[in-house]
């Protein structure tokens, strides 16, 4: 039994002890999903490429982010199970994605006008009827 609670259990280098999922070295996917008010959509895609894009760029040359992807659908769906936009983002691993990063020096490197981005970001979220996010893992079928 101590083998397996030893087995189960980091510590950390402040000498605590912390849960480490099987795979917390391995990237660690979510699907970012955002629901739009209906005939904005245009405004909100603007204003994610502007100012939320860049910084995951910067995320993405730091090493924290593996991979950034986005799609949207190519007709329409219900209203209840309608998105309108989805961002996969491949982190470096699971404690990356949840650590308390914060990218405000990126964020003041990139734009200058702190007041037009916290504006623009504001009417970002402004526009938004649902965001969620979903963490996912692979399934393959062959197994």
């Amino acid at each position: 039994m101590a083998a397996l609670v030893v087995g189960c259990l980091a510590v950390s280098a402040r000498g605590g002890v912390q849960a480490q999922p099987r795979d917390a070295a391995k990237p660690f996917v979510v699907e970012y999903y955002y629901k739009v008010k209906w005939g904005h959509f245009d405004e909100f895609l603007r204003l994610f490429k502007k100012n939320h894009y860049p910084v995951l760029l910067k995320e993405k040359e730091i090493g924290r982010i593996v991979k950034v992807d986005a799609v949207k659908p190519r007709y329409h769906g219900t209203e209840a199970g309608r998105w309108d936009f989805r961002v996969t983002i491949v982190w470096r691993d699971v404690a990356t994605a949840h650590d308390d990063f914060d990218p405000a020096r990126f964020i003041a490197e990139l734009f200058p006008d702190k007041a037009l981005y916290d504006r623009e970001e504001q009417r970002r979220f402004e526009l938004l009827l649902e965001h969620w996010d979903l963490p996912v893992k692979d399934a393959p079928l062959d197994k």
